[in-house]
This record gives C-alpha cells, sequence and structure tokens, in this order.
C-alpha cells in the first residue's frame, strides 16, 4: 500500500498499520476491556492512570517524594492523586506523627482486591484472544512484543516497574 493511499478517507485495513500504532491500539482495546471489568466489580471510580502510581506500591510503601521521582512528576501532582486515592480508599498512609508529604503511602485492601480484579481481567482478556486466534499465536505475539520492547529499550522499565505514563 503506498502512503498517499493510507491518507485517503475511509476505512482503515488494521493490518495496514505499521506495528507500533497496532501495538497500542491493542493495548487500548486491553485496558479499555480490563477497565470495564475493574468498573464492574466495584471500582468505577478509578482510571487507567492511577494504574502508574500503583505499579510503585505494589511491593510496598513509599513517600510521596519518592512516587514523584519514580512517575517523573512533581511532589505536587502525587500528592493530589494521593489524596484522591485515599479519599477513595484505595492507599493509606502509614501511622505516625508530622509532615503527610513524607509519611508513606500503601495500598490499602481495596487497593489491593483492584489490582487483583485488574489481573484477573488481564487473563480474561487473554484467554479469549487464545480461544479466538490460538494459544500459540498468542504467545508468538507476545514474544515479538517483548523482543520489540526490548530492542527499542523499553524492557528494563517494565522489569524495573518504572513504566511512565503516555508523554
Amino acid at each position: 500500500m503506498s502512503p498517499r493511499s493510507r491518507l485517503a478517507d475511509g476505512p482503515v485495513d488494521p493490518r495496514a498499520l505499521d506495528l507500533g500504532h497496532l501495538a497500542l491500539f491493542v493495548g487500548h482495546a486491553v485496558s479499555d476491556a480490563v477497565q470495564a471489568a475493574v468498573a464492574a466489580s466495584g471500582h468505577g471510580d478509578l482510571r487507567f492512570s492511577h494504574g502508574f502510581l500503583f505499579q510503585h506500591l505494589v511491593d510496598g510503601e513509599r513517600t510521596v517524594g519518592d512516587l514523584a521521582t519514580r512517575l517523573g512528576v512533581t511532589q505536587q501532582a502525587v500528592s493530589k492523586v494521593v489524596a484522591e486515592l485515599e479519599a477513595l480508599g484505595y492507599l493509606e498512609r502509614a501511622a505516625g506523627a508530622g509532615d503527610r508529604r513524607r509519611r508513606p503511602v500503601r495500598l490499602s485492601a481495596r487497593g489491593r482486591a483492584a489490582i487483583a480484579r485488574a489481573r484477573k481481567a488481564r487473563l480474561a482478556v487473554e484467554r479469549r484472544l487464545e480461544a479466538r486466534c490460538g494459544a500459540r499465536a498468542v504467545a508468538s505475539a507476545r514474544a515479538v512484543l517483548a523482543d520489540a520492547l526490548e530492542a527499542l529499550g523499553g524492557a528494563d522499565a517494565v522489569r524495573g516497574r518504572r513504566v511512565t505514563a503516555p508523554r
């Protein structure tokens, strides 16, 4: 297909997309399915962006300053999201006196339940894809995408739970 024909009006054939856009759009579709399942389980107040903060709390508590550094945003931005998630019952602060910004933040039982539900929903989406495309094809797609992530320098961020929000 010539570059000019890609600019034409009308439907787009997903098979004609470059790998990056196709992977992005698959990611969006998976995220939408997971978000819908999580919302249906009583966590409809969570947004996709909350996952970027949650990834840093899965292994334990962290200060707002540490979260800001890991997320590449200001402490004020993290404080705002933490306060929102704390009010919704997904996060809690470690007990203690003193400045709230220095008291570590951790996932609450509700936060851990939301993560468990999201993981279950991701597995269900994967099983759905295996039923449609075959387990071998899904495993092959995973291998290609993991190799591409490695080749493009993004795998270390995933390994270290340091994926940042899209820019």
